[in-house]
């Protein structure tokens, strides 16, 4: 079972990258890995389902590249700004931008209330208690700044992703993203 779920999760990612939400056809994914359309309703419930656990896995996958490039700044300030630049970086990956960041609020509404960004909501929520703590973060409300830094960051994504020239927008994106982080930093802290 878990095999089928892994093929038909494989398959509806390179269908949904290639053709959208909306015209990627459920019989031919299904055969193209050799499953009934039977696997998918069993494993998903159905084509809603199948693309909510695809968003998922690249979404987690977003989170766990993000937390990789902080971890490589060796500073949790910038490890968190890292993250943030990450996250936002991918929506010039072709199955981020159009799975992800398109489709995903169409189809399944808004992503601040999908389980994976509630996990990175935690996580953001842990690094500035962390931060707060060693006084590099103002003392501030945990709570709605990690909010609005993840939703800072989030919304970016989008508009780079819905933008005519990512490329171009990309930048404008991520200094605007270190800009409004950088309200958080406590200058006194050295």
């Amino acid at each position: 079972m878990a095999e089928n779920r892994a093929k038909l999760i494989k398959a509806a990612r390179a269908a949904f990258t290639e053709k959208g939400y909306a015209a990627a056809s459920m019989d031919d994914l299904t055969s193209a890995v050799g499953l009934t359309r039977g696997a998918l309703y069993h494993n998903f419930g159905d084509k809603r389902g199948l693309f909510a656990a695809v968003v998922d896995q690249i979404d987690s996958e977003m989170a766990l590249f993000a937390k990789r490039k902080g971890a490589e700044t060796g500073d949790d300030w910038l490890g968190l700004l890292a993250e943030g630049a990450a996250y936002i970086e991918l929506a010039l990956n072709p199955d981020v931008q159009r799975i992800v960041l398109l489709d995903g609020p169409a189809v399944l509404g808004d992503p601040s209330q999908w389980p994976s960004q509630n996990s990175c909501l935690q996580a953001t929520k842990e690094m500035l208690s962390k931060l707060i703590s060693q006084k590099v973060v103002k003392s501030v409300d945990v709570e709605p700044a990690a909010r609005l830094l993840n939703g800072a960051a989030l919304n970016a994504a989008l508009w780079v992703a819905a933008s005519d020239q990512p490329e171009e927008a990309l930048p404008l994106a991520v200094d605007a993203f270190h800009a409004l982080a950088s309200g958080l930093h406590n200058s006194t802290s050295g």
